[in-house]
């Protein structure tokens, strides 16, 4: 693949063009603040995550949580000093905008020592799963994850999505989700119960995965709690050690 150099904020407000604001905003509310947006991303930004996300793939820490989860994991610090447009992405100004339109309220750009603020999931051997759970906030304020499909070279492994129908209880449906190249899904992540089904042999599956929240602020106790939960099911024992910003090259 040849070495490409886009404007990332350009190529994003080209994938805003294509979206129907109104028309989301609404699909958003109806399923209790959960959308997909089929490949949302144009081709050129997602071949350009491919390139980094092909020099990130040294720095996968894999993990494994018995009976919930198996899959490997790039965090926001590897990002940061080795990964310029996908930090480009996630900082996007447009694309700050564009979500807060369609959740209804001002997002902010998680705290820097956020090891799961802009991270990579990489579902890459037989069994990567992960069970049903919420995006819990562990902020004082809401999370919201927008996800990103990468690579989706699978037949079994797929995002699996509890909907249900704002206002009401009753669950309406439970969708399977394929995340193709450049497919986008946003949610509030106490509020969709979702899961990830088991890859199958010679399968591969690669996302980028993005949180923002409506306050940036964190009790002692909880950023504790949400530090070990990064260590032990996601990025190993680096998400336990402080911030270097030396480490940014841009």
């Amino acid at each position: 693949m040849r070495h490409l150099k886009l404007n990332i904020d350009q190529e994003v407000e080209r994938a805003i063009e294509g979206v129907d604001l109104a028309e989301t905003g609404c699909s958003y509310r109806d399923q209790n603040e959960f959308v997909v947006l089929e490949h949302f991303l144009t081709q050129p930004l997602v071949d350009q995550f491919l390139l980094e996300v092909d020099r990130l793939t040294p720095d996968v820490n894999r993990n494994y949580v018995p009976g919930h989860k198996k899959g490997g994991s790039v965090s926001f610090y590897s990002i940061l000093s080795q990964a310029s447009a996908l930090l480009s992405f996630y900082r996007s100004p447009a694309l700050l905008t564009f979500l807060s339109r369609l959740v209804e309220a001002p997002l902010l750009l998680c705290p820097e020592n956020d090891p799961h603020s802009c991270a990579l999931y990489y579902y890459q051997q037989p069994g990567d799963h992960i069970g049903f759970h919420y995006d819990t906030s562990y902020y004082k304020g809401k999370r919201y994850t927008v996800l990103i499909g990468l690579v989706e070279r699978s037949e079994h492994c797929r995002l699996v999505a509890r909907v249900q129908k704002h206002g009401e209880t009753d669950e309406i449906r439970e969708t399977r989700i394929p995340m193709d190249p450049g497919t986008l899904v946003l949610f509030n992540g106490d509020k969709l119960w979702h899961a990830v089904t088991p890859l199958g042999k010679d399968e591969e599956r690669i996302i980028l995965t993005l949180q923002y929240v409506t306050n940036q602020e964190m009790g002692p106790f909880k950023k504790m709690f949400s530090n070990l939960k990064d260590a032990v099911a996601y990025f190993g024992p680096a998400a336990l050690l402080p911030w270097n910003p030396s480490k940014e090259k841009g």
